[in-house]
């Protein structure tokens, strides 16, 4: 089967991390060409915005956005008008209602959208959402806490309004929780750390419920130095169940659990992108980023240190 055509917009951390090795190692696409500012890849056509991208490969099949967030609304737009399928990195967008009118735009203009939550991909995500599949929660935590200077090394962006902070990662847990939870959560409340010199904050901490009033307690920081934590663990009328690191590792009932061996995340992503756009179908999801808007709205802000990169 021929390769569909893909483009590139955005060429920083993530994409040369997972994007670009993803589509590399593809057997469903072909990246052709690639839109940054500042930034070039090799062997395909570069141009240095996704206006000049779309007229100058009017060939594409699919564009891939993963520029920071608050480009998405206007880049998904324009490539939808234009006919590509999008896949879109998360964050997908500052706010809900732009959320809500590319969904829409996608539906009238036929295309697929992939909203991701790469995190959903990990390995042992699915066997955990097996087991909690018919367990009453009774409660939990989530610790999600990484050195930004390792994972965000000197973007601004992500301090910026609309830059999300330490929701960026977080959203990551958000988004794994309500893949697994075999029961809607809610936020109750939340306090955000934010530093004097920025919009967004470097550390969260945030109460879930379920409607039967179990509590799942959230503990997001960016300025974890040492051993980084990406840690879910739920408490069931059956025990105890914990993702670690980041979802690749299970253990239930403090036994640790053999899942089957999964390709890498991206890999899958684009996987399931090709799936989509084969069928005709979209595939978006908005609970975690209601979540995550939730405890911007009901969060009482601190401000704290300011930071320095």
């Amino acid at each position: 089967m021929k390769r569909l055509r893909i483009g590139l917009q955005g060429v920083g951390k993530i994409a040369r991390d997972q994007h670009i090795p993803a589509l590399r190692g593809s057997d469903a696409f072909e990246l052709v060409a690639c839109a940054s500012r500042n930034a070039t890849v090799e062997g395909v056509a570069n141009f240095h915005d996704l206006a000049a991208m779309l007229e100058g490969r009017p060939d594409l099949d699919a564009v891939s956005v993963c520029t920071p967030p608050q480009a998405h609304y206007e880049a998904v737009k324009m490539a939808l008008k234009a006919g590509k399928h999008v896949f879109l990195e998360k964050p997908p967008c500052t706010t809900l209602r732009e959320f809500e009118e590319l969904v829409a735009l996608a539906r009238v203009a036929n295309r697929t959208l992939f909203q991701t939550w790469h995190s959903r991909y990990a390995k042992a995500v699915a066997p955990a959402r097996a087991w909690l599949k018919d367990r009453t929660l009774r409660g939990g935590r989530v610790l999600w806490k990484e050195n930004v200077r390792q994972w965000h090394p000197g973007q601004s962006w992500i301090w910026a309004a609309g830059g999300f902070g330490v929701f960026d990662p977080g959203i990551n847990a958000i988004s794994i929780l309500t893949e697994i939870a075999p029961a809607p959560v809610f936020v109750r409340s939340a306090m955000l750390q934010v530093p004097s010199n920025c919009q967004s904050p470097i550390a969260a901490d945030i109460t879930f419920v379920t409607d039967a009033g179990a509590a799942i307690v959230a503990e997001f920081d960016f300025r974890e130095e040492g051993h980084q934590i990406w840690t879910i663990e739920l408490s069931t009328d059956a025990g105890v169940l914990e993702l670690k690191n980041g979802g690749a590792d299970l253990t239930i009932n403090g036994k640790e659990i053999a899942v089957p061996d999964e390709a890498e995340e991206y890999p899958r992503l684009y996987g399931r992108f090709a799936d989509l756009i084969r069928a005709g179908a979209c595939d978006v999801d908005a609970r975690p980023f209601q979540l995550v808007t939730d405890a911007f709205f009901v969060g009482a802000r601190r401000l704290v240190e300011p930071f320095e990169d």
